[in-house]
């Protein structure tokens, strides 16, 4: 059965047979495949592949992205460790922000499932499963995909662009104010942040709001697709091309093209889309007449582009280009109270969508969200509501309940309640009995392990972004990579 599907995928480069809900099923096992597409296929249509590689290979050969990806982390080529799934989680979400992963796994360690629904994931089920359980958790996360994507479409992107805190006013007055300029604009931000609502904001109140709004993300299409889909293409220009074809740039006309993670746009396609930036000019793939463009545009990246363009990974002009007007979406650990904003405005959101009464946060349980970071951002925090909300609706979740959705891996929560986050006289005095108490003591030592636990930390906060995890610890990339290399010798 599993071969049969794979077979059409290597055709699949129309629009779905089925207008059923499209469920990605990503695992090795074969049996598990074939059982699991037979239950299933009733009320989805289901693509099943076993690889990471084949799975972002088929989403993008697919013209919309699957609603649902139930996704194994034991791949191919490492399938006894949980490092191919989660890079995939990561990837699918790059490529349509708007899908739901559950992750099913024998790898069922809690931590594990933590960092899976950090990272993204709705939901993580433990193998086996009993088949009509799994259905249940589908149909959920269907449920909340709609509710999602209806409300995007009424309010034109405003799904979660909540808070007061003084990053969140600064970024809105930004948003406000470069709305209405032709020039591009540059959002940066972590991964979840909200970088794409930014991006629909600076449309929605720009003087062409009916204009198109087109987004691509530059990390989720194979590069030989780029140029083709941005340009467009003529008649026999390459293999499969059997009739002319517009590019975004043609179909966005006066409106905007988004340009999400630029960061991972081939070099040899930046110099053709800064001619576009500087004069508007630019040729469909096989053409040699010059067409104009009058799409504003709009990058984002989770990347320093500055960093990137002095280590020659990204070109300099172009980020100059690209960065006349720049906005930072704030990591959610930065923003205080707005936590408990989000809390409110998605509990609401979720509660009347699911026809369900809203849960409530103990004490303690609340303290401790005020005090969880939330490495996945918006994201992840969006994901913990929708789960509450499916499991405690109208209860009082407990801290212990709250704790099962958290990502507390080690070095994250140990290190926001050490002493080094204290006054500085707590931290006097807990020196003072350190020093009382211990023979040998080296502070060289020391502060080595505290440099190694910030930058463990840094690392998971932001995934293992270099980039990103040298701008939160104050640091260039190269000093930090030094840090990384010399702790690693130690360990050796």
């Amino acid at each position: 059965m599993s071969e049969t599907i794979l077979r059409r995928h290597d055709s699949l480069k129309m629009a779905p047979e089925s207008t059923k809900p499209i469920l990605l099923l990503v695992d090795d096992d074969l049996l598990i495949t074939e059982t699991l597409s037979f239950i299933l296929n009733q009320d989805f249509e289901v693509y099943v592949v076993k690889s990471r590689p084949q799975a972002i290979e088929l989403v993008r050969k697919l013209v919309a992205p699957p609603q649902l990806a139930l996704v194994d982390l034991g791949l191919p080529p490492t399938p006894h460790r949980p490092e191919e799934g989660f890079q995939l989680v990561t990837e699918l979400l790059a490529h349509s922000p708007e899908m739901k992963i559950l992750v099913l796994s024998g790898q069922n360690e809690e931590s594990h499932a933590r960092h899976a629904r950090s990272l993204g994931a709705v939901d993580f089920i433990s193998k086996p499963c009993d088949p009509q359980d799994l259905k249940s958790h589908l149909f959920n996360a269907l449920k909340t995909y709609k509710a999602e994507v209806g409300a995007r479409a009424s309010d034109a992107g405003d799904l979660g662009m909540v808070g007061k805190s003084a990053p969140i006013q600064k970024m809105r007055s930004q948003i406000i104010s470069y709305a209405t300029a032709p020039y591009p604009v540059l959002i940066e931000g972590e991964s979840g942040s909200g970088k794409e609502l930014v991006a629909a904001q600076l449309h929605r109140l720009s003087k062409n709001s009916d204009a198109p709004f087109l987004a691509l993300n530059c990390a989720a299409i194979s590069p030989t697709l780029v140029e083709p889909t941005l340009f467009g293409y003529s008649k026999g220009a390459f293999t499969g091309a059997v009739s002319a074809k517009t590019g975004y740039f043609e179909d966005a006309g006066e409106g905007v093209l988004f340009l999400d993670e630029i960061g991972e746009l081939p070099l040899d396609l930046q110099a053709k889309l800064l001619r576009v930036l500087e004069n508007g000019e630019y040729q469909r793939v096989g053409e040699t007449q010059t067409r104009k463009s009058k799409a504003r545009v709009i990058a984002a990246t989770n990347r320093d582009l500055r960093e990137e363009s002095h280590a020659k990974h990204f070109r300099s002009d172009l980020y100059h280009r690209l960065s006349v007007f720049t906005i930072n979406v704030p990591a959610l650990r930065e923003l205080g109270d707005d936590r408990l904003l989000l809390l409110e405005f998605f509990r609401d959101f979720y509660s009347t969508r699911g026809e369900c009464k809203p849960f409530d946060l103990s004490s303690d349980a609340m303290a401790r969200w005020q005090n969880y970071l939330f490495p996945g951002n918006v994201r992840e925090l969006r994901n913990i509501v929708i789960r509450l909300s499916t499991k405690y609706a109208g209860q009082t979740v407990s801290l212990e309940q709250l704790e099962d959705e958290l990502d507390t891996g080690a070095g994250i929560d140990e290190l926001t309640s050490s002493y080094m986050l204290g006054d500085s006289e707590s931290q006097k005095e807990i020196v003072m009995k350190q020093l009382q108490g211990q023979q040998n003591f080296s502070l060289d030592h020391t502060l080595k392990q505290w440099e190694q636990s910030y930058v463990e930390a840094a690392l998971k906060l932001t995934h293992g972004n270099i980039s990103q995890a040298a701008k939160l610890l104050g640091v260039n990339r190269t000093t930090l990579y030094s840090r990384i290399e010399a702790a690693d010798k130690v360990q050796d």
